[in-house]
C-alpha cells in the first residue's frame, strides 16, 4: 500500500459531469432517432467516448456520425457543464491528501477530450494539483479500456504502474487501471455497481471521495508504512 503515484480518473471521480454529458448525449440522439431513457444512455456510454461507438450510433439513427456532429454535441456539452457542473463530494481533500502522501505525484488521466478535462476543472478549483500532469484518452492510440492513458500518466511521473493507484468509478475504467498494471480502487456510491466494479478488478470499493484521505492512512498503517 506503499503508492508511489495516484492516477485520478475525471468524470464520475473529481467532478460531477456524467448526469449532464449524459443528458445531452441522450437529447441529440434522441433527435436522430435513437430513443433511450437516461439510465439506458448512461449504461452504454458510461467511461467510453463517444466515437469508439460509431457503429452502434449510426445503425441505431439510420445516420452518419460526422465530425460536424460530434463537434455540436461536445458545444452543447460544454455549455451544460459550465452551467451546471459541481466537484465531486470530498475530491478536494482525497487530492489534497494523495499529493501530500506522493510529494505531488499525482495525475488525472481521463477518456475524455483534454479541453472537457481541463474547463471541469477549472471550473472546481482543482487544476492547480494537475497543472501539467493531464492525460487524455484522444490522445492515446487506444481510449479506456486500453491501459494506454494510465500508462503515459505513469511514464510522465516516472514511476513503475505496479506503484501506482488509480482511482476510477466505471467498470471500463477499471479494466484501463487494471490492463496497466495498476492496483486500483473504485467510487461506488451505489451498491448495485459493486460487483460489477470487482470483477473488472477493483481492490477496493468506497462509498464517497471523501472515504479516500482515512482509507489511505488505514492501508499505509496496515502495511507499516
Amino acid at each position: 500500500m506503499n503508492f508511489q503515484a495516484v492516477l485520478f480518473d475525471c468524470d464520475g471521480v473529481l467532478v460531477d459531469s456524467e448526469p449532464i454529458t449524459n443528458g445531452v448525449l441522450r437529447d441529440m440522439l434522441e433527435e436522430r432517432g435513437w430513443v433511450m431513457s437516461p439510465e439506458e444512455c448512461f449504461k452504454f456510454f458510461v467511461g467510453k467516448a463517444v466515437k469508439d461507438h460509431k457503429d452502434t450510433i449510426e445503425a441505431k439513427t439510420g445516420l452518419p456520425l460526422t465530425e460536424e456532429w460530434l463537434h455540436a454535441f461536445r458545444l452543447r456539452r460544454n455549455d451544460a457543464l459550465a452551467a451546471n457542473l459541481t466537484v465531486m463530494p470530498g475530491a478536494h481533500a482525497a487530492v489534497a491528501a494523495a499529493y501530500e502522501i506522493t510529494q505531488g505525484a499525482i495525475a488525472c488521466a481521463s477518456g475524455a477530450d483534454r479541453f472537457k478535462v481541463e474547463m471541469q476543472l477549472a471550473h472546481v478549483d482543482l487544476m492547480p494539483h494537475f497543472e501539467g500532469r493531464i492525460f487524455s484518452g484522444h490522445e492515446m492510440p487506444r481510449t479506456k479500456p486500453a491501459p494506454d492513458v494510465y500508462l503515459a500518466a505513469a511514464a510522465h511521473l516516472e514511476r513503475d504502474p505496479a506503484h501506482c493507484l488509480v482511482i476510477e468509478d466505471s467498470t471500463t475504467g477499471v479494466q484501463a487501471g487494471v490492463a496497466a498494471g495498476a492496483t486500483v480502487w473504485a467510487l461506488c456510491p451505489e451498491p448495485h455497481m459493486a460487483s460489477a466494479l470487482m470483477a473488472a478488478g477493483a481492490s477496493q470499493l468506497f462509498p464517497h471521495m471523501g472515504a479516500l484521505p482515512e482509507l489511505w492512512r488505514t492501508s499505509r498503517k496496515a502495511a507499516g508504512v
